[in-house]
């Protein structure tokens, strides 16, 4: 029964109370000791924008763009001039990330929209299972339905994403307050426990707010628009657009570097920064141009990353998984494709320091339900130094989707982002005034592609068939065939499991494909509008 409360609380007898402020003493000295003696591991802040190519950068010389946070995670640790997603396309980038495995060996995580097979979890799992606090805000795994195959819990851990920006910031933009989430985050952090987290930001994901960049001052002729584009000040108002973007998710990972610091714990960190896949642009996103999959990173841990350096060596998103776990002393799983970075990371040369690590390979299989029956645009991509060697499994197929299926987005060309850009190029007026452009962009490619990076950055000019390469192309698509079969890739052997895969969208028009549903809710769907990007 509770006393009443008027009623005193009894006082310890005299002995009693120096016993129990002994013990209090006592207890305040052990736990400042385990924050002395912390976990000797390191803290793991991945940080992944949102279809961001890897020139989007001011360390990386973009004159459009203000990324001093990124700089400064350049300049402390390391950036590398060559780092690869596996994928152009949001879920099969992040699946292999996670998983540290090539997008041909993760089944339905290795498409839009598909989910994750419990046969190879995410490296995150490890982490958690080993005392990590694990969590993530923004964009994480997907889209998708992680659940639908069979993984036994979130791929990041729990979920930070209940604080939003006040007031209110531009529809355009994320809603949510990254480095708040962040906040909540650190404060349910167990004493003594090394973390690990996720900010997933949905920048520079469209859609953009027209106009935004020339409100910020940025200006038309910094911008250096490449040739397959056309040249015109709607195409350069979207890039500023892109470019204003990009500032914003670089100002929101300067405020969590900045609660770090605070804190006490950014150089007990190992920071990571990097995007999903390329610009949402034509030619650039789902495709195996550089625009593509070559991505920004950039890592920086102090005492244990000499920093100050420009890396030329090649690495993959599939490295970070192996490289993360190695950093937290634990094993790393043999089935992975990815090769830690550790190794070079402790090295204190810039620009080539492993001859070993000189070439990428990326896929791509659906990425939009955009052509009859699911059909996906099957392509494989080898890019070393000096060339870069694509095969178009169907050459007859568009690799946009075509003028002719109303996509899972409502329109047509679906592997296309809705922009400004895409309005201009695809009106039959532009096809017309911009007829090389437009075929390099929308245009059905051959069987294979085959460019010289160094005479042509922009990867416009196809040497396939040109009989001085014939022996270049030759042996490009033998080490890619013999990668692809010796790693399982069942498009080499003439297999397609990828076209029956589901469709996962469960909002917007899209659902219409989604052969989880049942009928009534396919025809329901019918109905909707296209849905805000995820």
């Amino acid at each position: 029964m509770t006393a009443p409360t008027s009623q005193a609380r009894p006082r310890p007898a005299p002995g009693v109370a120096r016993r129990l402020g002994l013990c209090l003493a006592g207890f305040a000295l052990w736990t400042a000791g385990l924050a002395a003696a912390a976990d000797p591991r390191p803290n793991i802040l991945l940080v992944v924008s949102d279809d961001q190519s890897w020139d989007g950068t001011g360390a990386a010389g973009n004159p459009t763009v203000r990324t001093p946070a990124f700089d400064r995670v350049a300049r402390e640790g390391v950036r590398f001039t060559h780092a690869f997603t596996s994928s152009p396309s949001c879920t099969p980038a992040r699946s292999a990330l996670l998983t540290g495995r090539h997008i041909w060996q993760i089944g339905e995580g290795g498409v839009l929209y598909g989910t994750l097979p419990p046969t190879y979890p995410p490296f995150t799992h490890a982490l958690q299972d080993a005392g990590y606090h694990a969590g993530w805000t923004g964009k994480g795994w997907g889209p998708g339905e992680w659940e639908a195959g069979g993984l036994p819990r979130h791929p990041l851990g729990r979920e930070y994403n209940a604080r939003l920006h006040r007031p209110a910031v531009s529809p355009a933009l994320d809603a949510r307050d990254y480095a708040a989430n962040f906040d909540d985050f650190l404060r349910e952090r167990p004493a003594g426990r090394p973390f690990f987290f996720w900010l997933g930001a949905t920048e520079p994901h469209r859609v953009y707010e027209a106009g935004a960049g020339g409100r910020a001052g940025k200006r038309r002729a910094d911008v250096v628009v490449p040739p397959y584009w056309p040249d015109t000040d709607l195409v350069r108002d979207d890039l500023l657009d892109y470019a204003q973007e990009i500032d914003w998710f670089d100002a929101q990972l300067a405020k969590v570097l900045a609660r770090l610091e605070a804190a006490g714990e950014l150089d007990r960190t190992l920071v990571v920064v990097t995007s999903d896949n390329g610009m949402p642009f034509p030619r650039a996103k789902v495709s195996l141009y550089d625009p593509g999959v070559r991505m920004p990173l950039a890592i920086r841990w102090p005492g244990r990353i000499p920093g100050g350096r420009v890396v030329d060596d090649f690495a993959a998103h599939i490295d970070l998984a192996p490289t993360l776990l190695a950093a937290a002393g634990l094993p790393i799983p043999d089935s992975y494709a990815g090769r830690s970075l550790l190794p070079l990371l402790a090295s204190e040369r810039s620009g080539r320091v492993e001859p070993g690590r000189d070439r990428a390979h990326f896929a791509l299989e659906r990425h939009t339900w955009c052509r009859p029956d699911g059909a996906t645009y099957p392509i494989r991509g080898l890019r070393t130094h000096d060339f870069l060697y694509l095969r178009n499994f169907e050459p007859d197929r568009w690799p946009t989707g075509g003028p002719e299926f109303v996509s899972s987005n409502k329109t047509f060309h679906g592997d296309v982002d809705g922009a400004p850009i895409k309005d201009f190029m695809e009106s039959p007026e532009n096809q017309r005034r911009f007829p090389r452009e437009f075929a390099l962009c929308y245009g059905k490619r051959p069987l294979e592609e085959l460019y010289d990076v160094r005479s042509d950055p922009h990867q416009i000019n196809n040497l396939a068939a040109d009989p001085a390469y014939a022996a270049v192309k030759a042996r490009l698509w033998d080490e890619l065939r013999g990668k692809h079969r010796r790693t399982g890739d069942p498009r080499v052997e003439g297999r397609d499991p990828w076209q029956g895969y589901a469709y996962r969208q469960t909002v917007g028009f899209g659902a219409t494909y989604n052969r989880t549903l049942s009928a009534a809710e396919r025809d329901a769907a019918a109905g909707r509008g296209a849905h805000k990007p995820q």
